[in-house]
């Protein structure tokens, strides 16, 4: 297992919790976790939290730790890897596919074949996914590899640091090129799954540009501001045009497609310990790829049997 070391330099007297916070904003619950396993040191030598760091004094944190997992089982599956070090594992989701073990689906999920992946490369570490994607939803997704990143990435996400775009196909044409949906959400009455547009929700925003337009459907690239849940889903319900092949907020299973026509296309965000800004594209996968063929198709004989029609 590689370690992640965290490597910084006083600048000033402070003891070494205040340097730990202000440097590299290590929670409390880290933060004894470090002190419990003796994971920091101060010019090679081990220091308590609450001593004074002198300038120049080099400090080191030790944020690799192994961890068991027993809920989740191993299970081989194919993966496909955007990007990997230390940190991370990014990898491009399928549709159809969940993200994380539940009561209703043990296994076969995406968690149980970073497990078995990590564990082929002697890597024992909690599955910590950094961002959630519906089963049906394909595209990137974010595994942290330690805590610390996990941490950091969530306060970016909060910070609006964190960016997400998406590709779906919604029924109906919008005629703006471009807009934004501010609607808050919140969940539904009597529902643990379904969400509602409400002026007591919370704060939820989208933006959205047009990529293609067809007669009775459109091609979106959405941009989320916030990060609710089922917020697209929700959003475009709330506009009057509903994601294609979406079941719980539009309309019933088409043959279009066999799931949600939704792809979380590109993320964007600084790495947690290097700060090098990363972007992460997972490309549209073939049943999305085939249902814009086929769209096009459509339009393209639709238009040819109208002129033969005026002629």
């Amino acid at each position: 297992m590689e370690k992640v070391i965290l490597e910084g330099v006083a600048q000033q007297p402070e003891t070494v919790r205040t340097f730990l916070k202000n440097q590299w904003e290590l929670s409390e619950r880290l933060l004894r976790k470090l002190k419990l396993n003796k994971r920091i040191l101060c010019n090679g030598k081990e220091i308590w939290v609450n001593e004074i760091l002198n300038p120049g004094d080099k400090v080191q944190a030790d944020i690799s730790f192994e961890e068991t997992n027993d809920e989740i089982l191993a299970e081989e599956q194919p993966l496909e890897i955007l990007y990997e070090d230390a940190c991370l594992l990014i990898l491009n989701k399928p549709g159809n596919i969940v993200v994380h073990p539940t009561c209703l689906h043990p296994t076969g999920t995406l968690a149980n074949g970073v497990k078995a992946y990590l564990e082929g490369k002697k890597e024992h570490i909690l599955t910590r996914f950094v961002n959630r994607l519906d089963r049906e939803t394909s595209g990137v997704i974010v595994f942290a590899k330690n805590e610390y990143t996990q941490e950091i990435l969530a306060k970016q996400m909060q910070k609006k640091v964190f960016e997400k775009e998406y590709i779906a196909v919604v029924n109906g044409v919008i005629s703006e090129d471009s807009g934004t949906i501010d609607f808050p959400i919140k969940r539904a009455p009597d529902s643990i799954m379904l969400r509602m547009t409400a002026t007591d929700g919370e704060e939820a925003i989208t933006h959205f540009e047009v990529v293609q337009r067809f007669s009775k459907y459109t091609v979106l690239r959405l941009r989320l501001e916030t990060g609710k849940t089922h917020q697209i889903r929700v959003h475009c319900k709330a506009i009057g045009h509903p994601i294609v092949g979406d079941g719980l907020y539009g309309e019933e299973k088409t043959e279009l497609i066999g799931r949600q026509a939704l792809h979380a296309e590109k993320i964007r965000f600084l790495h947690p310990i290097t700060k090098e800004k990363l972007e992460i594209t997972a490309k549209l996968p073939k049943d999305m790829e085939e249902l814009i063929a086929r769209l096009t198709f459509e339009e393209k004989m639709d238009s040819m049997n109208a002129v033969r029609t005026t002629t």
